[in-house]
């Protein structure tokens, strides 16, 4: 079974990849797994603090991960496979990918205007040495685009 990875985030532009993901998990007979990322907090002196800005985040991280996964139970009847990672991005994705050698598909997205985000510039730059393919979704198409490209 093929499996595509979408990172997620609160940008636009992660809700356009899950959608591509999940249209090409449709037509192939594949799932969808859905990674959240939480950033380390900067070192506090106050240990309590920071262990509290953490689990916060990941709290936040978890909510967008489950309502992700709600969409697109939703529109495809298919539940996503959810995990909540603490760590540098990219870091805990190459982990990711290690992992779960099941993933055929690193699907991220890129933004509308400006740069095209930090995940996408560092993936696609080592896109040779990645064990999967990267599809990268361009941050300026509508749904109904998305819908016909995949």
């Amino acid at each position: 079974m093929r499996v595509y990875l979408v990172v997620t985030d609160e940008t636009e532009e992660a809700g356009l990849a899950l959608r591509f993901a999940a249209r090409r998990a449709a037509d192939t007979g594949g799932s969808v797994h859905i990674l959240a990322l939480v950033e380390r907090q900067a070192f506090n002196a106050f240990g309590g603090v920071q262990a509290t800005m953490e689990e916060e985040s990941r709290d936040r991280a978890e909510v967008m991960a489950t309502s992700a996964a709600g969409a697109l139970f939703s529109e495809s009847g298919t539940l996503p496979q959810i995990s909540v990672k603490v760590g540098e991005g990219q870091a805990v994705i190459k982990e990711y990918l290690a992992e779960h050698p099941e993933v055929a598909a690193l699907v991220l997205a890129a933004a509308a205007e400006g740069a095209p985000g930090p995940l996408v510039t560092h993936f696609s730059a080592i896109a040779g040495s990645l064990p999967c393919p990267l599809f990268i979704v361009p941050g300026g198409l509508t749904e109904e685009q998305i819908d016909a490209v995949s």
